[in-house]
């Protein structure tokens, strides 16, 4: 821990918050102030990269200067006043909870930005790419920032039309259709959800989550707490996504360009699940606790859902494509998430926070390869991708083989990198839920959720032996191209993350336990 200011503290959380909306309007100026290029779109690319990496320097700023002796503290914090007659205030502030999301999520569209720069997916102006990117920046790190009702609404809706753009301007086949399929399944969550925080709002007198969380649903009704959490809660198992809600998903994935897959993967699910942390926990546990064994059992059909969804598209003649299988995985990803969290026990949410970050990080990953491997070979369809790849990636392309299989088997949860533990975890949290929930049904949830672990280890053990193994190339084969130096630079922090987490887990479970632990209790008090 580096001792800063608190005040310099509360800006670089405001800087998260505001500097990517400053550079987006920048990017659109006639003459925008990023790095000089060889053209005016490459200017504009290397402005993306400025900002972003500036917001990434103050992320990592934010966190060394953050008091990890005391994560359970709100730190960083800005109060002010902001509509009166509502209650409503511009509160934000960090606590072990939120900080590493958002420095995942300033890390994230740094490395997209990094990788647009060199290969910028076919679409309408640079300018409007760039100005997309970094709004949809400042509505995901704002989302993990602010610490009010209608602020945390306004920065979750943020993020939806700077997406629906990238997928519907900068997307492959299908986009169109895909992007209206996004934009219409989580504004029906969004409109429901809003209903739920407003009724919280005006029953408790107050928007304020820090002090809801201390009331800890004292001064809300149990048929308060119910309609409420049943309202917000579908609202963001849209944008987790839980079954059944997540058919946006596998097409949003298939038609979006690269960075935008690996931004919807890697921090847009994420606030969905934070949502249920940090809001439905610790305001209506009562209400939380009456559909926690539902959530349970929606979150392990969603894992063997997805599981048996991948297997069947990663089978020969399926006509499978890569990255719906990869969306389809984040179903069942995801729902290891949601079941730690319908635990309500340190160790569970707990799991859900660590296996929230390690599929960040890894799935981010596995997005970036397989656009690698669609800019080789001009495909991700299973069946050709195997043909066009000689099915031995190893033997033409041995370091971009090598990362493949590496983000595979970090995916299905190898010991000793990261997607092992949060899964893990969660198990754990159901195998003991909360005193109050029914441990049978819970035991029954872990056997079947187990059972997902094994089938996620068969399809991606399936999908790197299609297209990474095989007979050796013939010599008439055309060359692929192996990773390159700015691929490299925009991989290697996910890969180095991934290990670091898988060995060294305790730098984020001694970060989000105590504060799991104080949310838990009724939180500061």
């Amino acid at each position: 821990m580096i001792d800063i200011n608190e005040s310099v503290m509360q800006f670089l959380l405001a800087f998260l918050v505001v500097g990517p909306l400053i550079g987006a309007v920048a990017a659109l100026l006639p003459a925008p102030p990023g790095l000089k290029g060889k053209s005016p779109e490459q200017a504009v690319l290397r402005h993306g990269v400025t900002v972003t990496g500036a917001v990434l320097i103050a992320a990592i700023a934010l966190a060394l200067g953050f008091d990890h002796d005391h994560p359970s503290k709100m730190q960083a914090t800005t109060d002010i006043s902001w509509i009166p007659a509502l209650d409503v205030r511009i509160h934000l502030g960090v606590d072990g909870i939120s900080l590493p999301l958002l420095v995942l999520s300033a890390l994230l569209t740094f490395l997209c930005a990094l990788y647009s720069c060199f290969k910028l997916p076919a679409g309408p102006s640079p300018k409007a790419f760039v100005a997309l990117l970094l709004v949809l920046e400042s509505g995901t790190l704002a989302t993990f920032a602010v610490l009010d009702l209608l602020l945390f609404f306004l920065a979750f809706e943020m993020v939806l039309i700077p997406m629906y753009f990238l997928i519907a301007r900068w997307g492959g086949e299908q986009r169109t259709r895909a992007a209206w399929k996004f934009i219409l399944f989580t504004l029906l969550g969004s409109v429901v959800m809003l209903l739920g925080l407003l009724q919280i709002g005006i029953k408790a007198g107050t928007f304020d989550i820090m002090a809801l969380t201390t009331d800890n649903g004292s001064g809300l009704s149990t048929s308060v707490q119910v309609t409420a959490a049943l309202a917000i809660g579908i609202g963001l198992a849209v944008k987790t996504p839980m079954w059944p809600l997540h058919s946006w998903l596998p097409d949003a994935h298939t038609a979006a360009p690269t960075v935008g897959s690996v931004l919807l993967a890697g921090v847009l699910l994420k606030m969905g699940t934070y949502g249920f942390v940090r809001i439905l926990l610790p305001v209506t546990p009562d209400g939380f606790r009456a559909f926690a064994p539902y959530l349970a059992a929606f979150a392990v059909v969603g894992i063997i859902y997805g599981s048996l969804a991948c297997l069947a598209l990663a089978r020969r003649g399926a006509k499978g494509d890569l990255k719906r299988l990869i969306a389809y995985s984040s179903v069942g990803h995801m729902g290891f998430v949601l079941l730690g969290i319908s635990t309500m026990t340190p160790t569970g949410v707990n799991g859900a926070l660590f296996a929230n970050i390690a599929h960040g990080l890894i799935t981010g990953l596995l997005f970036f390869l397989v656009g690698a491997l669609k800019d080789r070979t001009g495909t991700t369809d299973l069946d050709t991708l195997a043909d066009r790849t000689g099915a031995a990636l190893y033997g033409r392309a041995p370091r971009l083989g090598g990362l493949v299989a590496f983000a595979a088997v970090a995916s299905l949860g190898l010991p000793g990198l990261a997607g092992f533990w949060g899964e893990m975890l969660a198990l754990f949290g159901a195998f003991d839920p909360a005193d109050d929930l029914s441990r049978p049904a819970f035991l029954t949830y872990t056997a079947i959720a187990a059972l997902g672990t094994l089938l996620t280890a068969a399809y991606m053990l399936i999908v790197v032996r299609r297209v990474c193994m095989g007979a050796a190339p013939q010599p008439d084969a055309p060359q692929l191209a192996d990773v390159q130096t700015y691929e490299l630079a925009a991989w290697s922090p996910l890969v180095a993350l991934t290990v670091v987490a898988g060995l060294w887990p305790k730098a984020l479970l001694g970060l989000t336990d105590p504060a799991v632990q104080q949310l838990l209790s009724g939180g500061p008090r």
